[in-house]
């Protein structure tokens, strides 16, 4: 050793403080660290700030704002519509039809009937479809055409159909008018109809067709009780050939009441029931009918 006094670094001396020639860091403030740091955090909340991104503090509260959003009930939310004006119904997309369109599309569909061959057609195509002569008023009703114009028309194509020899006619039958099978044609049409029907009835049909006429109106049971055997299928084929038709219900019983028809009478030459002949040998007698 030197002897000399050589002074040592302050943070390897070992001296208490307040001691003289000793150097004491001063105590560090309980914030940041330094300056830098509290300057960069407050540079980087403002850049944050800038870009539009939320602080600590403002995530907090745009989670609880969330939170709340989400407890509201789905069927409150506001339509599309409603946050564009504000109130009203939905928009669907469609507009709704206003009373003067609608009648224009009305008119649309309806022929125009001003010119005599479209009235013509439309009159063809009611004459087609009606089982009953068609009055010249309820045709005009139905044209919406006055009377005298449809009078004319009709007679109109009831003089075309005979010029040109169609195989139909318009005639004016009482007040109505309808149209019918060219006379010359007909046997071609009964033959159509009357296809097939031309068989011989069976035995056990005339004598079903027998109780009938002669019993009329009478029930299913009655004449199955005379004959002995079940007709069902008899009289479904007299109703199928045009000889007997209902008439009704039995007041009593409730069964269908059945009866001959025109054709019946027109086929046997009669002019009416009265004209039948006395009862068939094989059929018992009037009274017993009753009396089943």
């Amino acid at each position: 050793m030197s002897g000399e006094w050589e002074p040592q670094p302050a943070a390897e001396q070992d001296a208490p403080a307040g001691t003289p020639g000793s150097v004491v860091a001063p105590h560090a403030p309980a914030g940041p660290a330094d300056g830098r740091s509290s300057g960069g955090e407050r540079s980087s909340a403002a850049d944050r700030a800038v870009e539009g991104e939320p602080s600590s503090g403002d995530q907090s509260s745009t989670g609880e704002r969330s939170s709340a959003e989400d407890q509201e009930p789905a069927g409150e939310q506001p339509s599309t519509d409603d946050q564009a004006s504000g109130s009203g119904p939905p928009f669907t997309g469609e507009p709704e039809p206003q009373p003067q369109e609608a009648e224009a599309v009305e008119q649309q569909r309806v022929p125009d009937l001003t010119s005599d061959e479209a009235l013509d057609a439309a009159l063809e195509a009611l004459l087609l479809v009606v089982d009953v002569p068609a009055g010249e008023e309820l045709l005009a009703d139905t044209l919406e055409q006055p009377v005298q114009r449809v009078r004319q028309a009709l007679q109109r194509l009831s003089d075309s159909y005979a010029e040109s020899e169609r195989g139909i006619d318009l005639r004016r039958v009482g007040d109505g008018w309808r149209l019918y099978t060219r006379e010359v044609y007909a046997p071609y049409v009964e033959r159509y109809l009357l296809d097939g029907q031309r068989t011989k009835l069976t035995r056990a049909a005339l004598e079903t067709l027998a109780v009938i006429a002669y019993r009329q109106p009478v029930t299913r049971a009655r004449v199955a009780a005379v004959r002995g055997v079940n007709v069902d299928g008899v009289i479904r084929t007299l109703v199928g050939r045009g000889l007997v038709e209902e008439a009704g219900t039995d007041p009593e019983t409730g069964g269908n009441l059945y009866c001959t028809t025109e054709l019946f009478l027109e086929r046997l030459g009669l002019s009416s029931l009265k004209d039948l002949p006395p009862l068939a040998p094989l059929l018992p007698e009037v009274d017993s009918i009753d009396d089943v």
